[in-house]
């Protein structure tokens, strides 16, 4: 679990809503540069997760959908999975 929650996409994703958050704490108004800043950050979690998401599957043989960065893979994970188990 702590190979997933501490991935480079996680923390990017948090230390960008960190930042959201501290410019809405300042007395500046909410603009739509601030709309697609959120918007942005929303994406980019949804996509960190996403990953975790795939590589968790393909690491229990699952299959993964075609357009995933470990499509293809899944044996390879699997086998790797099996070896740290032992």
């Amino acid at each position: 679990m702590r190979k997933y929650l501490f991935g480079t996409g996680i923390i990017t994703a948090i230390t960008g809503g960190i930042t959201l958050l501290r410019g809405l704490r300042e007395d500046s108004p909410f603009t739509w540069r601030t709309a697609l800043a959120w918007l942005s950050w929303g994406i980019s979690l949804t996509l960190a997760i996403g990953a975790i998401v795939d590589v968790r599957r393909a690491s229990r043989g699952e299959t993964v959908d075609p357009d995933s960065p470990v499509s293809g893979q899944e044996q390879k994970l699997l086998k790797a999975r099996i070896r740290r188990n032992r």
